[in-house]
């Protein structure tokens, strides 16, 4: 299985850790956001990686060599202008359609710590036929995504703002997102024409157009966000006491 580790942000809530380094290169417990990550997919039976980079790219790149990509095939993807994170998917196409067939893969973000079962969530993916599988939690969140009662994606909601619906549904639940993705290959014939674009824009787009945007319930696994110190010195907290599973 392959997967794509989106790690070209600046990192700007985690000031000043990353005004010498990108965030993918902060240290949790003495181990990087990246190589925790990497050692997750790893765990999950992924071999092949492919990382966006930008800031302080050629560090990512360095570093990576100096582990011997931690056992892995990891191919980078350079983005000279960052092109978030549908362009930045968008860009890695051969990568995943090379010698892939249908098979989907994983897209996670490097600022995320958790417990989601990926293999379970591989698996959800393949049985509800979706073209792209979105872990989800009922937490609270400033954006949230809204799903019908199947689970599948029909609109979004902003606070503060009314919702933004791409179908037709009596009733919706909130959910916000998490970072981690299941994604088929055939999303990218589908993909925004534009160079660089969010992929959520992508995704309620397409559920308007029909596909299948399913949500993968992730409220019994453990989960942090990364961007801040606060967050970093918890996750570290959490890692030292054996919260955070495989």
């Amino acid at each position: 299985m392959k997967a794509m580790i989106l790690a070209a942000g600046l990192g700007t809530r985690l000031k000043p850790l990353t005004d010498e380094r990108p965030k993918a290169l902060v240290e949790i417990g003495g181990r990087t956001l990246l190589e925790i990550t990497l050692e997750r997919l790893r765990g999950f039976g992924v071999r092949e990686v492919i990382v966006n980079v930008h800031h302080f790219a050629g560090m990512v790149v360095e570093y990576l060599r100096a582990n011997d990509n931690f056992g892995m095939r990891i191919e980078i993807s350079r983005e000279e202008e960052l092109l978030d994170t549908g362009g930045g998917l968008k860009k890695t196409a051969e990568f995943f359609l090379r010698d892939a067939g249908d098979e989907p893969f994983v897209v996670h973000n490097v600022d995320v710590l958790s417990s989601i079962d990926l293999a379970e969530m591989v698996r959800f993916h393949g049985e509800n036929q979706a073209l792209a599988t979105l872990a989800v939690m009922r937490r609270e969140s400033s954006r949230q995504l809204l799903f019908d009662g199947a689970g599948r994606l029909c609109g979004r909601r902003s606070k503060g703002a009314a919702a933004e619906m791409v179908r037709a549904v009596e009733a919706v639940e909130d959910r916000a997102f998490c970072g981690v993705h299941v994604i088929s290959p055939g999303i990218f014939s589908r993909m925004d024409e534009a160079a660089a674009f969010p992929i959520i824009a992508t995704y309620l787009r397409l559920a308007g157009e029909g596909e299948k945007i399913a949500a993968f319930g992730a409220d019994a696994y453990y989960w942090r966000d990364l961007g801040t110190e606060a967050s970093l010195r918890q996750a570290a907290e959490d890692l030292e006491r054996g919260v955070v599973g495989r």
